[in-house]
Parts: C-alpha cells; sequence; structure tokens
C-alpha cells in the first residue's frame, strides 16, 4: 500500500470522529487506531497472510495515568503481572480447559499465567516473580489494554 495512502487516511481519521479505521486492499491491510496522545506507527506482518499491517496507536494519557496510581496503590499488597500489550485475555490454553492459575495458586517466575490474543497471534504471559496468586483483575475473553493490570501476586 502506498504511504501516500496511509499518510492521507490517517489525515482523514484525525479529522473525523471515528476511533479507528480498518482498510484492506489486495493481501495488505491498514488499521488506525485514534488515541489522542502521541501516535506511533508500527509495522506487523500478519501471520495468517503475507498482508503487512500498519496500526497506529498509543495509550492516552488519562489511561497511563490510571494504571500509574492503580501500581502505586497495589505496591503495598503484592506484585502486578500487566499486560505486555494489546489483546484478548484468554485464561486457559483453549475453551474448555482448565485456568493456567486460580486465585490462592503458587506461581513460579517463568510460568505461563495466561495468554494474550494480539493480530491473531497468542502470546503467553509469564510471571515475572514467585508468589501467591491474590487476585485476578480480568475476566476470560475480556479486551486488555497495554500495562493493564491482569493479576497480583503476592511478594
Amino acid at each position: 500500500m502506498d504511504i501516500r495512502k496511509v499518510k492521507k487516511l490517517i489525515e482523514m481519521l484525525e479529522e473525523s470522529n471515528l476511533e479507528e479505521i480498518e482498510i484492506q486492499e489486495g493481501e495488505e491491510s491498514v488499521r488506525l487506531v485514534k488515541n489522542k496522545a502521541n501516535n506511533l506507527v508500527s509495522n506487523h506482518p500478519s501471520h495468517s497472510s503475507p498482508a503487512q499491517t500498519v496500526e497506529v496507536a498509543a495509550p492516552s494519557s488519562d489511561a497511563h495515568e490510571q494504571v500509574v496510581e492503580e501500581n502505586t496503590e497495589d505496591e503495598d499488597s503484592g506484585d502486578l503481572i500487566n499486560s505486555p500489550m494489546v489483546g484478548t485475555f484468554y485464561a486457559s490454553a483453549s475453551p474448555g480447559s482448565k485456568p493456567f492459575i486460580s486465585v490462592g495458586d503458587h506461581v513460579s517466575e517463568g510460568d505461563v499465567v495466561c495468554i494474550v490474543e494480539a493480530m491473531k497471534m497468542m502470546n503467553e504471559i509469564k510471571s515475572e516473580f514467585s508468589g501467591k496468586v491474590l487476585s485476578i483483575n480480568v475476566e476470560n475473553s475480556q479486551p486488555v489494554e497495554y500495562g493493564q493490570a491482569l493479576f497480583e501476586i503476592s511478594k
């Protein structure tokens, strides 16, 4: 897809009331997501076809402030496992199977705690520390944002 077309789409998105635009042209697709903060442009290959995807996204400053506030409040009670990406949260490897972890379970550093699906890629999220699971902050199949607290683990 011609970069001039992408630039024009970005301009059109900024001037409109739309939050998101996704366009597919042949084997190439472009997905633009509007936020009020600085926008980040990155290329991601699509794994379902040889198409290229350009994504424009950045967390809003309000969302970032909320995450910082949550982290400050939760520092005293436990460590947080945050989502490293925007996507869909899955508590188990497949529908109907047992969740990776439950409240009260003990996890070790490196244990898989969930899956976050992003762009049809299933990304295993691993614990960064060991401890007891104090809370699970996300429902199965719920969308998650970058930096969103998924789990609280005791120190």
